[in-house]
C-alpha cells in the first residue's frame, strides 16, 4: 500500500472522529446540558490537540475551533 494512501485513510478516520465529537458537543450545548457539554468539550479539545500534533489539521485551525467551542459552553445556562 502506498504511504500517501495509508495517510489518507488515517487522516479521514481522524477527521471523521473530530466531526462526530464536535457534533455530540454541539447537541449537548443546544440541549442545555452543561455538565455533559463540559465533558464533551474535554474530549473534542483533546482530539483536536492530537490531530494538530500529528498534522491532520493545522495547529491554528485546532486552536480556533477549540476557542469557538469553549465560547459556546459559556453561553449555556
Amino acid at each position: 500500500m502506498r504511504s500517501n494512501e495509508r495517510r489518507r485513510l488515517r487522516n479521514r478516520a481522524v477527521k471523521t472522529r473530530l466531526h462526530r465529537l464536535e457534533r455530540a458537543y454541539l447537541e449537548a450545548t443546544e440541549a442545555g446540558k452543561r455538565e455533559e457539554a463540559a465533558k464533551a468539550l474535554r474530549d473534542v479539545t483533546s482530539a483536536f490537540d492530537k490531530a494538530a500534533k500529528t498534522g491532520v489539521v493545522h495547529r491554528r485551525t485546532a486552536g480556533r475551533k477549540k476557542s469557538r467551542l469553549a465560547l459556546r459552553l459559556n453561553k449555556v445556562k
